[in-house]
């Protein structure tokens, strides 16, 4: 009798655990404090995405293009994109194409053209492009755009630019637009480039990239000093307003 009392004892006492288990679980769940609010829009730029390690070119104003149809030459075209980024094409219309790939064009020339085409085989081939180019300026011989022609480092980029003047430094910044809103700056010390150390540093340039040469603290200084070859000056004897 006792050990059936003892059996009844402990059941009741896991009956009543369990429910002040499931009070204390529906009370949280009914308390608004404890609530998860939902996720807040904020005006903070969401960092930018990964970069493709081989980025296809997107088409810009400018641009020609060759459309064929296989299946149907008669209709085949070239077009140039204009200035709003829309070609225009017979029986069809206008369609947009700036800023996308030469696939995502075919996709969307095939959902353009199911209005006179039924399963329709595109071709597209950019038969001109506008030439990447990159941007140097600063304290260079030269500064300016230039094309970007080959496989082009930062050193190089300096040197075709008209490589450093008198009052450059040597510690160059590079700018590289990674999206539409961000840009990564990097600084780079190019004389330990010219004197073989850090090779790796001699980043390659991508189209749209910016490299600036900012002047010496000296040359700065030299704007509001008196200064010349083989001329002592005597600091007691400069007067400051």
């Amino acid at each position: 009798m006792c050990r059936v009392c003892r059996c009844v004892g402990q059941f009741l006492l896991v009956c009543i655990a369990a429910c002040n288990a499931g009070l204390c679980q529906a009370s949280q769940d009914s308390d608004p404090a404890r609530t998860v609010p939902a996720t807040a829009t904020t005006d903070i730029p969401q960092p930018p995405a990964l970069q493709e390690r081989y980025p296809r070119y997107r088409i810009q104003p400018s641009d020609t293009l060759a459309i064929t149809f296989p299946l149907s030459p008669e209709i085949n075209q070239t077009v140039t994109v204009q200035p709003d980024g829309f070609i225009t094409l017979a029986n069809v219309g206008s369609v947009r194409v700036q800023g996308e790939t030469v696939p995502e064009i075919v996709d969307t020339l095939k959902r353009a053209c199911t209005k006179i085409l039924h399963n329709p085989i595109i071709a597209v081939d950019v038969t001109n492009f506008q030439h990447p180019q990159f941007t140097v300026s600063g304290e260079v011989g030269k500064p300016g755009q230039y094309d970007l022609r080959a496989d082009t480092t930062i050193m190089e980029g300096v040197a075709v630019a008209g490589g450093f003047t008198e009052n450059a430094k040597s510690q160059v910044f590079y700018f590289h637009r990674i999206s539409p809103d961000w840009v990564e700056v990097k600084k780079l010390n190019l004389k330990h480039l010219m004197h073989g150390k850090n090779a790796n540093e001699d980043l390659h340039l991508q189209a749209g990239d910016m490299v600036y040469v900012p002047e010496k603290f000296i040359s700065s200084f030299r704007k509001y000093v008196p200064y010349g070859t083989g001329v002592a000056l005597n600091p007691s004897s400069i007067l400051f307003k």
